[in-house]
């Protein structure tokens, strides 16, 4: 039995392209269609004009991978940052994840995701033969490795090593992985509880 329409085909599609978002099913897609409509003039002509700019002026930084106005990227032009490292991460989220934390002023590289073989997901797949040659060009000294905890991102991690080791002045580096700040040790699975033991520092 098809499900019965309940508006005009304009507002259909545009909860079924809303329904795409990550986080969005059908019924909360509905329900963002129909808060956009209710608030045409504060929310939906912006959120469209917005849109418009960003289909005519986003793009890929030919360096990093970022998605920026400009090419090469805020990032990449800002003459503070430090060259000589590189934060290499899955997506451009993890990135401005780890721009939130104010953590490092470096430069980036986006792999665009992580080695898997079952999804048929290889290294000429990823940028990672384009951040060999950053490293073989640039003054790059460290390379930090802000994958996820995951099969695929340790993998990708491993691949990566394996690919820099012939450089011998740069030196690869990882995040540290073990209990989270605030964390409760009840509430952690086993995975990380090992990996906070095996990293365990001096008090």
């Amino acid at each position: 039995m098809s499900t019965r329409r309940v508006a005009g085909p304009e507002i259909e599609r545009l909860i079924q392209l809303l329904s795409k978002l990550p986080g969005l099913g059908p019924r909360s897609a509905r329900r963002a269609a129909l808060h956009l409509i209710q608030k045409k003039d504060q929310l939906l002509i912006p959120l469209a004009e917005a849109m418009g700019v960003a289909v005519e002026h986003v793009g890929i930084c030919s360096q990093c991978g970022t998605v920026d106005t400009s090419d090469p990227c805020t990032i990449c032009s800002d003459p503070r940052r430090d060259s000589t490292t590189i934060v290499v991460v899955e997506d451009v989220s993890d990135l401005w994840a780890l721009e939130r934390a104010s953590a490092v002023r470096a430069h980036y590289h986006v792999l665009g995701g992580t080695l898997s073989p079952l999804d048929g997901i290889g290294p000429d797949d990823l940028q990672i033969s384009k951040l060999v040659e950053r490293v073989e060009g640039g003054n790059v000294v460290e390379v930090i490795l802000a994958v996820n905890a995951t099969v695929e991102g340790q993998t990708t991690a491993h691949f990566i090593t394996d690919q820099l080791t012939r450089f011998e002045n740069v030196q690869v580096t990882r995040l540290a992985h073990g209990v989270p700040v605030g964390g409760e040790l009840d509430y952690l699975d086993e995975g990380t509880l090992a990996l906070a033991l095996r990293a365990r520092t001096k008090f």
